[in-house]
């Protein structure tokens, strides 16, 4: 037999009374049985809320953690501007100033060519999930062929009539 108690926040917790409501001996063996199924489940329902509650905080631990790598990496791309200055102001000590903001900016042009090649390569190389597909498939052959086959047992025949 479980009990459901109210919170101080307002929310009831389901729990499994720690004293036997029945003393022994005056208990049926369907009572029991049904105080047995009664308290596995609040068990089992306990457990589930339990990694429920668990597996909450870390995702919310691990979203604060990845807010914080976003910002990081926004930081980044724009401090990566003042370095292409940077370097455009330095080339312009041994060169004109168009040349060296010129050499820059192909600089620029050509890494980005070269991540997007290197992301179309690894793009392409991507294939179909064939063990699950192939499961899938064998899983759909087998299913139609087990509800036939129920369909025609004798038993079922007699049921149906």
């Amino acid at each position: 037999m479980s009990y459901t108690q109210g919170g101080n926040d307002g929310r009831t917790v389901t729990s499994i009374p720690l004293t036997d409501a029945n003393p022994p001996g005056s208990a049926s063996i369907g009572s029991l049985v049904r105080d047995a199924t009664e308290q596995l489940s609040t068990l089992v329902r306990a457990e589930v809320a339990l990694a429920k509650a668990e597996v909450t905080g870390e995702v919310k631990k691990g979203l604060t953690g990845s807010v914080f790598f976003i910002l990081a990496l926004t930081i980044l791309l724009f401090s990566s501007f003042f370095f292409f200055f940077f370097l455009a102001e330095l080339l312009d000590v041994w060169l004109y100033r168009w040349a060296a903001f010129l050499i820059v900016f192909t600089l620029m042009v050509l890494a980005t060519a070269l991540l997007a090649f290197l992301g179309y390569r690894k793009v392409k190389k991507l294939k179909a999930p064939e063990k699950t597909i192939g499961s899938l498939k064998q899983s759909a052959e087998v299913l139609p062929q087990a509800l036939a086959h129920r369909e025609h047992t004798p038993s079922l025949e007699k049921a149906k009539n």
